[in-house]
């Protein structure tokens, strides 16, 4: 049975579309969704960008609010920017909820998207592995 991770930023454009691409395309097992705590209704297209050049864009992610996911019950809650990490709301059940932080890409050239990109993928899917398998 899959685990269920949500990755949480403020605007779902940018840090948790990617996080959410990186953790479904690399962990066996796990399942990731995203959303904002204030979406932004729209995925950066340098986010989409980066996602395509290493092949794990799906038409699927798209910027969202954590009431679309309510139905979901997830195993671990992940914050990627301060704001989503002060403003987490509590879940129904005893739900793990970790933060690692990432610095916003947004409204920066592309190399940053690329930057983002390889700190969520080298910091992030151990952090999630780890959380899951505790």
């Amino acid at each position: 049975m899959d685990k269920k991770v949500l990755v949480m930023c403020t605007g779902n454009s940018c840090r948790s579309i990617i996080g959410e691409a990186l953790i479904n395309a690399k962990l066996d097992g796990v399942q990731a969704y995203s959303c904002g705590v204030a979406p932004s209704g729209k995925v950066n297209p340098n986010a989409k960008k980066i996602l395509e050049q290493n092949n794990i864009w799906s038409d699927d992610y798209h910027s969202k609010h954590l009431d679309s996911l309510l139905d979901i019950d997830f195993d671990l809650v992940v914050t990627v920017c301060d704001n989503a990490n002060e403003t987490c709301p509590m879940f129904p059940k005893k739900t793990k909820v970790i933060h690692v932080g990432f610095e916003d890409p947004d409204g920066k050239e592309f190399d940053a998207f690329v930057e983002t990109y390889k700190e969520i993928e080298k910091i992030l899917l151990p952090k999630v592995r780890d959380a899951l398998s505790q």
